[in-house]
């Protein structure tokens, strides 16, 4: 359906809305250089690094530099997903194999009442979140329009080149963009039609998943935009 022009259909929405915010985040991270790309604001960040410098137990890549990623567990920011995934019919084994998680911790996330404590979670970089999110992108792409069969923790060559990493990003942004705008309405409400293994993508009617994935998008781009204002910041202040 078009409204003067403006497409109203469920699939028109989500591109409109995936095509605004990727023409500002183009806005918001040119010139981002290689300093203010791996930035870490405080001690203890995740970022991406040498291979041989890696301090968290689940860093992942295929080349010389990988991503920081911690011990798995379920945060408290996601504790109503889980319930919702609960009450949509997924076991308790299942909903721990999707997390990475024993079944007793989703036993006990499941019967947590009241405000979850915050999450005592670690401040990533600006390569971090840009190399989480790509590669977050690749693995679903990979497990939607492509072959469904690369680890989705391999396909992504982190660089500590800020040009490379953006290069890069923006070709993969381009092709899922591509891909999405194929899709039939059958598709759109097909449940599997992603078989992307780390989520609930193969138990999702693929909408859902496409919506999420401009959810994470937004947010992760959002994230960014603040830590440049928050370098431009330091930078004036001690210039």
């Amino acid at each position: 359906m078009e409204t003067q022009g403006v497409r109203t259909d469920r699939l028109g929405l989500l591109l409109d809305q995936f095509d605004m915010a990727r023409d500002m985040a183009r806005v918001r991270l040119a010139g981002l250089g290689d300093e203010e790309y791996l930035w870490e604001p405080v001690d203890g960040c995740w970022s991406i690094r040498p291979r041989g410098e890696a301090s968290t137990p689940r860093a992942y890549g295929p080349g010389a530099w990988v991503i920081d990623k911690g011990a798995p567990d379920i945060p408290a920011s996601e504790y109503a997903e889980v319930a919702r995934q609960a009450a949509g019919g997924m076991t308790v084994a299942k909903i721990a194999e999707d997390w990475s998680v024993s079944t007793e911790r989703v036993e006990e996330v499941l019967a947590h009442t009241g405000e979850p404590e915050p999450d005592d979670t670690h401040l990533t970089t600006i390569a971090w979140r840009l190399g989480h999110l790509h590669s977050c992108l690749a693995g679903q792409w990979e497990w939607t329009f492509g072959e469904r069969r690369r680890e989705p923790n391999l396909l992504v060559d982190f660089t500590p080149s800020a040009a490379l990493a953006l290069e890069r990003f923006w070709e993969l942004m381009d092709r899922w963009r591509g891909s999405v705008a194929a899709l039939t309405e059958e598709q759109l409400d097909t449940v599997g039609l992603s078989q992307y293994p780390y989520g609930s993508d193969p138990d999702d009617p693929f909408i859902t998943v496409l919506a999420g994935a401009n959810v994470e998008f937004i947010h992760h781009m959002a994230e960014i935009g603040v830590l440049r204002d928050l370098w431009r910041a330091r930078r004036a202040s001690v210039g």
